[in-house]
């Protein structure tokens, strides 16, 4: 299994540089599941501002997505989740 490489573009460098509003595709937002030790299902998050590489989430005292009875709850949780972190950061970047 490959890990998700993170991808810095020039493009994304300059427009930030020139002062232009972060949108949502200067994200990366990667959301999924996994299976806890009780046998429920805990949603697993991945945010990355890809105009500096900067990871977002999970950071240090991250809280635990779930866990939930179905794996469709515990993505959904997590995309939720990510949606929120992304809009956030446009709204009030963090540097």
């Amino acid at each position: 299994m490959k890990k998700p490489k993170i991808v810095l573009s020039v493009t994304h460098l300059q427009n930030r540089a020139s002062g232009q509003r972060m949108c949502p595709e200067d994200f990366a937002v990667y959301a999924s599941y996994q299976i806890n030790a009780g046998g429920l299902f805990v949603g697993t998050l991945k945010v990355i501002r890809k105009t500096d590489g900067r990871l977002l989430f999970p950071f240090q005292g991250a809280p635990v997505l779930g866990p939930y009875p179905s794996r469709e709850e515990a993505r959904e949780a997590a995309v939720m989740r990510g949606e929120q972190i992304v809009a956030s950061d446009i709204a009030n970047p963090e540097d």
